[in-house]
């Protein structure tokens, strides 16, 4: 038997317990060639730009090659609710990190802020991730971002294991301006004169069950002190 029959086999069988025990349930896809991609519009880059500000992917997330404004943020797990018809509440990118930061030109230090271990509520149209500042503590699951369904939901799913997601975010809008502003050292005058402007671009899902040559990691990214 193959790694891959095993393995799904060991996943219809956690699906099925699940399936008879709740309403809802949780299903591991870091085996799964499952990924979201967070594509940065060109009025955020070019307002980074103006600030001095840069992008850098950590943990499992990943810069698409040929580019310079995608991310590749693998999904870890999704949530899908079983009464009332099927449907997903939220989507897991466990282990992805990006630091958005700058070098203080008064200091010669870097500032900023990483946010890491995203999830999609799909009930509130809300990105989340632990947010750090830089050398600060951390908000767990705090809003980042406020989204709209730019492309309607595409979800089959067949018992035990037969799941196929496509899904596209749009209009994404910074959620927290002040707290942003304060860990890139912009003054908030400015920064709530520009960011609320700035639609920050596109996350798209890709969801399957074709399996990865290797699984990715589902510990939490935990950013360096």
């Amino acid at each position: 038997m193959t790694f891959a029959t095993v393995r799904s086999v060991s996943i219809a069988a956690a699906v099925a317990m699940t399936a008879f025990s709740a309403q809802a349930l949780t299903i591991p896809t870091n085996s799964l060639q499952a990924d979201s991609f967070q594509v940065f519009s060109e009025s955020a880059l070019d307002s980074y730009a103006v600030f001095g500000v840069s992008i850098a992917p950590l943990g499992n997330a990943t810069a698409v090659a040929g580019t310079t404004d995608t991310f590749s943020l693998p999904v870890t797990s999704i949530s899908i609710a079983l009464s009332g018809g099927v449907k997903i509440e939220n989507g897991k990118a466990t282990g992805s990190a990006l630091e958005i930061s700058k070098i203080d030109k008064y200091t010669g230090k870097k500032r900023g802020l990483t946010i890491a271990n995203f999830t999609i509520d799909f009930a509130k149209n809300q990105v989340l991730a632990d947010t750090t500042v830089i050398g600060g503590a951390t908000q767990a699951q705090a809003p980042v971002y406020n989204f709209t369904k730019t492309q309607e939901l595409a979800l089959k799913y067949k018992f035990p294991l037969s799941i196929s997601l496509k899904e596209q975010l749009g209009d994404l809008r910074l959620v927290d301006v002040n707290g942003t502003a304060d860990a890139l050292g912009i003054a908030r005058g400015l920064a709530n004169a520009v960011i609320p402007e700035i639609d920050f671009g596109v996350i798209n899902i890709d969801i399957g069950v074709a399996f990865r040559s290797k699984p990715v990691s589902t510990k939490a990214y935990v950013p360096a002190r």
